[in-house]
């Protein structure tokens, strides 16, 4: 990936979480519930497919709890297990 498709993928996934803040839905996204309750994937279609995984249940903030290059038509096992376990570690460090 260049840096120019770089620095527009962080722009474009900035705003799609700008989106996000201000409770509106991002442009394509779909619920993830097999990472925890409230967790969606944001889908930002640009040279390559990205994805950002995030939580939006929870009042004080969104946390995106992973990102990476989506390589094949399906989401990687790896992918949804680091989300999850990031998501418990969340979960328990807000209780």
């Amino acid at each position: 990936m260049s840096a120019r498709s770089r620095e527009k993928a962080r722009r474009e996934i900035g705003h799609q979480l700008a989106l996000l803040q201000r409770g509106q839905q991002p442009t394509d996204w779909k619920p993830i519930p097999r990472v925890g309750p409230g967790t969606i994937e944001v889908r930002v279609h640009l040279e390559t497919e990205l994805r950002v995984l995030v939580v939006c249940k929870f009042e004080e903030a969104i946390y995106v709890l992973h990102a990476f290059i989506k390589r094949s038509r399906q989401t990687a096992e790896r992918d949804i297990q680091l989300a999850a376990d990031r998501y418990r570690a969340l979960a328990r460090e807000r209780s």
